[in-house]
């Protein structure tokens, strides 16, 4: 039988098959009880005296309020032990939900205004995830658009220094609606020069012109988002034509107010033109998902079937920076599960 029997039945199978994950915020994707554990180490906070109050302050009106809780929530991250614990827990949940693979953000920028330094931020940050040997994770540093081109080129430079610690890639995030990609054209080639794949956050709080921008002047390999490409529809032609990934997230987008309901994400639609779709829970602390959980949605609300799901997980294979051996290596290894 192809399709799941039941609810039950399906979230089974979801928890148990192997899974990638190219899209989630380290600092956004802290186990909830080790940042609850963390809030208790610098003495508490008034306004959530409950490990419940903590799940309601991840409630959101809308993209900004997102991202002052980002900050929010940073406070209690303030030394380097924290990374390296905030990081073990990490790795730990992502091998109990047996994702086998994952390309993660990190944004040192923000602690560094804080007297923290990028080299031992990654070196804590890799000490906590070799905790978990069942998983493989790569690193992505974030260069967050908030703080502007000239800050980005010095936080690039930063990021050369930190190659041994795993880290491949670049990506930009932040406030995509007042800072737009055109902003980052240099900084974008610098990277490439250094050997830095590229991805760009564009399509989630900004519309289609955010992510042509992100094509066009990035030369972005992979779109973090992209779900809003389904308003303009030359650009879903153009993405499926050259299978651009998008590194899509469901019901980030709807616990960010991006799309009001999960009916209303275009997963289903950009599945169906054919564009190159990754699933992904990019902040799960934050939204209260787990990858489970997404691609429930999707088979529940928008009738994807497993095999649909299996082709989906493998996409996020193909679309990783993996040496191509090692991806067949994986989408071998995970065939043989699925079945």
């Amino acid at each position: 039988m192809n399709e799941p029997t039941a609810p039950d039945d399906l979230r089974a199978w979801l928890a148990r098959i192997p899974k990638t994950e190219l899209h989630l915020h380290l600092e956004g994707a802290i186990p909830l009880d080790a940042m609850w554990e963390l809030i208790q180490k610098y003495g508490g906070d008034p306004t959530v005296p409950s490990h419940e109050a903590l799940v309601e302050r991840f409630n959101f009106r809308d993209f900004p309020h997102f991202l002052q809780m980002w900050i929010w929530k940073n406070r209690f991250l303030r030394e380097y032990e924290d990374f390296e614990y905030l990081s073990t827990a990490f790795a730990k949940d992502l091998v109990r939900q047996n994702i086998r693979y994952a390309e993660v953000f990190f944004s040192p920028v923000r602690f560094v205004d804080v007297g923290l330094q990028t080299p031992r931020l990654f070196e804590s940050i890799r000490n906590g995830l070799s905790s978990a040997p069942d998983v493989e994770v790569a690193l992505i540093g974030d260069l967050v658009r908030d703080y502007g081109p000239d800050r980005a080129m010095a936080t690039l430079k930063e990021f050369e220094e930190v190659k041994q610690h795993g880290v491949i890639g670049i990506g930009i995030g932040g406030s995509e609606h007042k800072f737009p990609p055109e902003l980052f054209t240099a900084v974008y080639r610098e990277a490439r020069e250094m050997g830095f794949r590229t991805t760009a956050h564009a399509g989630e709080a900004a519309g289609p012109p955010s992510v042509w921008g992100a094509i066009r002047e990035l030369e972005a390999e992979r779109i973090g988002h992209g779900a809003r490409s389904i308003e303009d529809e030359s650009l879903v032609d153009y993405l499926a034509d050259h299978q651009i990934p998008l590194e899509l997230c469901p019901l980030s987008n709807i616990k960010t107010a991006v799309f009001g309901l999960i009916e209303n994400h275009p997963d289903r639609r950009l599945y169906d033109r054919g564009v190159l779709l990754t699933i992904n829970t990019d902040d799960p602390m934050m939204f209260g998902n787990s990858l489970g959980d997404d691609y429930a949605a999707l088979v529940e609300v928008h009738g994807f079937t497993r095999d649909e799901v299996k082709t989906l997980i493998l996409n996020g294979v193909q679309a990783s920076w993996l040496p191509s051996d090692r991806k067949e290596r994986f989408v071998e290894e995970f065939t043989a599960e699925f079945e």
